[in-house]
């Protein structure tokens, strides 16, 4: 069955959504700024953390889904397919907007940063949106317990390696400032990620 799991899809939509700018990103983005490579590194692992509890809670829930009713599991698809939407366009509306982002500092130990990390992401509604989205993107029904684990697994480690990656890249001034510079050609590439994952999503029934 892992075959039939469009893993590449998933990872290109899970790599986009998480170079994209949101309350997690851009707090770590300020507290490595602020406080430091060791600060933002913490608060990374605490956001990280929570990002995997709602993948995985994603993950049993779309499962469970897929068992007992394989309609409202075509329901979830489609919301899937609206909300990529809608983050297309933000992204789009940030890529033209000229105003920089404003990104906020996190103050603390590195246990309490951890904990800050976690607790943002966790009380995020937007992340359990996402996850369904993302598993509903590219993991066909009836796939089994074995093979969804490896997809979280993949996506979890995908997700470690960006959300850390950034606290080192802010942690630089250099950097901060290049990447400052080609914000809104991120954005416009976003814009295009997630309006292409959407798009596989309402077409997918058309071309099976």
């Amino acid at each position: 069955m892992l075959h039939e799991i469009n893993l590449p899809l998933i990872l290109m939509a899970s790599l986009v959504a998480g170079g994209s700018p949101g309350p997690a990103t851009l707090a770590i983005a300020g507290t490595s700024m602020a406080s430091g490579r060791a600060s933002g590194l913490a608060l990374a692992s605490g956001i990280t953390t929570g990002s995997l509890i709602w993948s995985v809670s994603a993950a049993l829930g779309l499962g469970a889904l897929m068992l007992a009713n394989a309609w409202v599991f075509e329901v979830i698809r489609y919301f899937g397919a609206a909300y990529l939407m809608y983050l297309a366009f933000k992204s789009a509306r940030s890529a033209l907007s000229p105003k920089d982002i404003a990104v906020r500092s996190m103050t603390g130990s590195r246990s309490n940063l951890y904990a800050k990390g976690l607790l943002l992401h966790i009380t995020n509604p937007k992340a359990i949106l996402f996850f369904g989205s993302l598993y509903s993107l590219g993991v066909p029904a009836g796939t089994s317990p074995q093979d969804l684990a490896i997809v979280i697994a993949c996506v979890g480690a995908l997700s470690c390696t960006m959300f850390h990656g950034y606290a080192l890249l802010f942690s630089s001034k250099s950097m901060t400032r290049l990447y400052l510079k080609a914000r809104r050609w991120f954005e416009a590439a976003f814009a295009i990620g997630f309006g292409a994952a959407s798009l596989k999503i309402l077409t997918s029934r058309l071309h099976s």
